[in-house]
């Protein structure tokens, strides 16, 4: 094998993924720590990376404080009832109290917000939604934060944190690899804030063969916001909690502003509302939950997988209506065109014209994230005026490894932030990380050349794999010696579908297949040490799909030690079908022990601050 460069980049604060919580948190970072050295490290280009690259037509997390729209404790009631319950309240206080102020610098640095003609405000998609001209969203907000950074690091892969030789529960860095030049980066720096993307992909997608990319959430989100963290021992909290979205049918295009700016709606393949149908079954399962407006989503896909299991489908959204309407009409279209453009050519490649045919929905395979409408991740430190006792144990947004801080799809228990609250939740934890390191003073954290040098011997066994093993294959890519990221990757979704409450498995699952699950993927696991890669590309899939096997075994885990069924229509838990209040109106916290590879889980409360 050839020696690979090691290039040393030190810095006060490193900041993992330039998405909008990693752009946020850079962006922060600069304005409080002046005279700081701030890294920011992307796996793609900051320009267009994370789950807004392609654009987005919505910001879905703004108060309207300004027009006394709404408050920030009307947000925590709305995001609590659509987790039946659960959500870190002092978090969701915490983003909801900010975000408008990050709105309106997105609006200053040329985002094009589209406004009410009558009143002159922010035109409404709904209660929390504004509509805005979002193709150039990412790039406008990926400038502000390229300004404040003193280094942007595209192209590179990270694959480990670092800790502190001098005292090991303290983070001192990352470690990584350039996807493109295959060089080592050694990025030591006093603190760490992570903002890199939840986990799609670890179930198996609807869409298969030469479309297996076309999914919902990101393709290239290989939960390194999970496995970053749990690889050093930070708890997680609701890993449970995967996401399953109602969508349009094979291209994944968004219903929001259908339903609520058009003013579409639904209905089986017999034009029926078929809502109330399933009202007082929903009832039975979840109890006034289902009574609650707006009625939680788990709880509208519930009706709507019942429904097409009874034999009732394909669902539709009634769109020809709306679409006589020449303005209605624009809007729908522009609503693809400007961020999930696959569905405009879907819908064109299926002779699709939603003014003569309504078109079909379907609900995606589930995805773990702690952004969107779930709220899965790291367990972090709350705000020092707002948080009870027991969620305050460092500064705020740190999780339970010191200096190690998240954003974005990284923190758990904050539901429903979108673009906004994620960029809002990444300026919270640099304020907080700037004050953590002008505190640290001199003590500063000192990376073990022993451990860099070890990682960088694993994180390029895959190239070395390889290069040996390709000589005994005859003809063909299948090797006796090696395991190809690809292989590896269906493999762990087959796992996940099957076992752990896919779309094969109508979301279900117990804890027979749990355990059993759990046994394959350990054995997945045993087998990745032999992922084979034959060039940079191949190494960057072999160590998301590392990442995504870490995550899901978290996952596993979670919805084993969750005995109930929380959120129905995201999953069931068919030995435990019920929500029940008695035992688990809690969050459940895990942690993984690399050495042994065991895991600990355990109960935590949920304290709920904001009155109903």
């Amino acid at each position: 094998m050839r020696r690979r460069k090691t290039v040393f980049v030190d810095s006060d604060i490193l900041v993992i993924g330039g998405g909008m919580g990693g752009c946020g948190a850079t962006y922060e970072s600069r304005y409080w720590g002046r005279d700081l050295k701030i890294v920011c490290v992307e796996k793609a280009n900051i320009e267009r990376s994370g789950a807004v690259a392609q654009g987005l037509y919505a910001i879905n997390c703004y108060m309207g404080m300004r027009w006394n729209e709404n408050q920030p404790e009307d947000h925590v009631r709305y995001a609590r009832n659509d987790l039946m319950g659960l959500v870190r309240e002092d978090l969701g206080y915490d983003i909801a109290r900010h975000v408008d102020s990050t709105v309106h610098m997105f609006e200053e640095w040329g985002l094009p917000i589209m406004k009410d003609p009558e009143t002159g405000r922010y035109l409404r998609e709904g209660k929390w939604q504004i509509m805005i001209h979002g193709e150039s969203y990412k790039p406008i907000v990926a400038e502000a934060a390229r300004k404040a950074a003193t280094e942007v690091y595209n192209r590179i892969m990270v694959t480990h944190l670092l800790m502190d030789k001098q005292r090991p529960k303290r983070v001192a860095g990352a470690v990584g690899f350039n996807v493109r030049t295959g060089d080592f980066y050694v990025f030591r720096a006093k603190a760490v804030i992570v903002a890199a993307g939840g986990a799609s992909h670890i179930f198996k997608p609807r869409a298969v063969g030469e479309g297996m990319g076309r999914t919902w959430y990101a393709p290239w989100s290989s939960a390194s916001a999970y496995a970053l963290p749990i690889q050093v021992g930070a708890k997680m909290t609701q890993m449970e909690n995967r996401i399953v979205l109602t969508r349009f049918k094979d291209g994944y295009g968004p219903v929001g502003a259908y339903f609520l700016h058009l003013k579409t709606y639904t209905q089986n393949a017999y034009g029926q509302n078929y809502e109330p149908t399933w009202y007082e079954h929903t009832k039975q399962l979840v109890g006034d939950y289902v009574d609650r407006h707006p009625v939680p989503t788990c709880l509208r896909n519930h009706a709507l997988l019942e429904e097409v299991k009874a034999g009732r489908g394909p669902i539709r959204m009634v769109t020809k209506e709306a679409f006589q309407d020449p303005h209605k009409e624009t809007v729908g279209w522009e609503n693809f065109l400007g961020m999930t453009i696959g569905q405009a050519v879907v819908w064109a490649s299926q002779n699709i014209d939603p003014k003569e045919t309504n078109p079909e929905l379907t609900t995606s395979e589930p995805y773990v994230m702690g952004s969107h409408a779930t709220c899965s991740g790291a367990w972090a430190s709350g705000p020092e005026d707002y948080a009870p006792a027991e969620y305050q144990w460092g500064y705020n947004r740190m999780m339970t490894v010191e200096g190690l801080f998240g954003a974005g799809d990284t923190i758990g228990g904050t539901a429903h932030k979108f673009s906004s609250g994620s960029f809002t939740e990444g300026r919270i934890a640099a304020k907080a990380a700037v004050k953590y390191v002008n505190d640290m003073g001199n003590d500063q954290p000192q990376v073990s050349e022993a451990e860099y040098e070890n990682l960088k011997k694993v994180v390029y066994k895959p190239l070395e794999n390889y290069e040996v093993g390709r000589n005994e294959i005859v003809a063909g890519t299948v090797s006796p010696s090696y395991l190809l990221p690809i292989h590896g990757l269906q493999r762990l979704e087959k796992i996940m579908d099957e076992y752990v409450g896919g779309i094969s498995a109508h979301y279900t699952t117990n804890e027979p297949l749990l355990t059993r699950g759990i046994e394959l993927l350990a054995m997945l696991k045993e087998d990745l040490a032999h992922l084979g890669a034959e060039d940079l590309h191949q190494l960057q899939r072999a160590w998301e799909l590392q990442h995504r096997v870490l995550a899901s075994e978290c996952v596993t885990q979670h919805t084993m030690f969750r005995t109930e069924t929380r959120w129905p229509g995201y999953y069931y838990r068919a030995d435990h079908p019920k929500l029940d209040d008695t035992n688990w109106h809690c969050f459940t916290l895990s942690r993984y022990d690399r050495e042994t590879g065991k895991w600990e889980l355990e109960k935590a409360p949920v304290y709920h601050i904001v009155g109903d």
